[in-house]
């Protein structure tokens, strides 16, 4: 049997910011990313090797061992990009049932990846678009990579289901999907049943979320072929300080 899959609607540069100030969400193509961080989606390439050596999260509650991942926090202000020393990731239970409550301490992000000129580039520019938001201030960023795996069968992008963040942002950066199916993205207004769904594709396709007005999760995937992976690049951007 054929899934049919759906794609998103991207938003022009010009759309982006009223898109995303009306339906609290927008999703931007490869060619518009590479346009916002004033580069080629080359420089983005560079850092995509990272991917392939993320460390085993060893915190799953459900036992799964689907999920690789690193995690490093930044400061945004402005043109400025600076890395804050290690910390936890850690989120209240109302934001996730399923992990929250818990400081979970992962390996960090590589200097070979952070040290990349587009690494800054890309963080100032969601940091950009969420000031023309919510006004100019110090942005909080979480960055997440992961890499959902199929070794087991199945994997959980979401596993705690449907979920807000606690953040003001969420920009969630396609990377590559290899020989899997599923991976559909589901987006839903936080006040009602209203929703959405579709599936990132191509490499360096941006969803942005307001995180208070939508709910989001990413349906399991399931491998076509031996190695079947899906990775991503989630930053949250959060004003007045990182949760803790």
């Amino acid at each position: 049997m054929t899934t049919t899959i759906l794609s998103p609607h991207f938003s022009t540069p010009d759309q982006l910011i009223d898109s995303l100030q009306m339906k609290g969400y927008v999703v931007v193509s490869p060619s518009v990313v590479s346009e916002l961080l004033q580069c080629e989606l080359a420089e983005l390439e560079r850092i995509k090797p990272d991917w392939d050596c993320l460390p085993i999260d060893h915190y799953l509650k459900d036992g799964g061992r689907y999920r690789r991942r690193r995690h490093s926090c930044f400061v945004v202000e402005g043109e400025e990009v600076k890395q804050t020393p290690h910390r936890a990731h850690w989120q209240p239970l109302e934001y996730n049932a399923l992990h929250g409550g818990m400081k979970r301490m992962f390996e960090p992000i590589s200097p070979a990846t952070c040290n990349q000129l587009v690494w800054s580039k890309l963080l100032q520019a969601i940091g950009n678009i969420c000031s023309k938001i919510k006004g100019k201030q110090p942005w909080f960023v979480e960055a997440h990579q992961f890499r959902i795996d199929t070794t087991d069968g199945i994997g959980r992008p979401t596993p705690e289901g449907a979920h807000r963040d606690g953040v003001d942002f969420v920009a969630i950066l396609l990377v590559g999907r290899v020989n899997v199916k599923g991976g559909e993205s589901r987006i839903f207004e936080a006040t009602s049943s209203n929703g959405l769904r579709f599936t990132l594709t191509k490499p360096w396709t941006l969803l942005l979320l307001d995180d208070e007005r939508i709910v989001h999760e990413t349906t399991p995937i399931q491998p076509l072929a031996e190695g079947g992976h899906r990775d991503t690049l989630v930053l949250t951007y959060r004003a007045n300080g990182f949760q803790e």
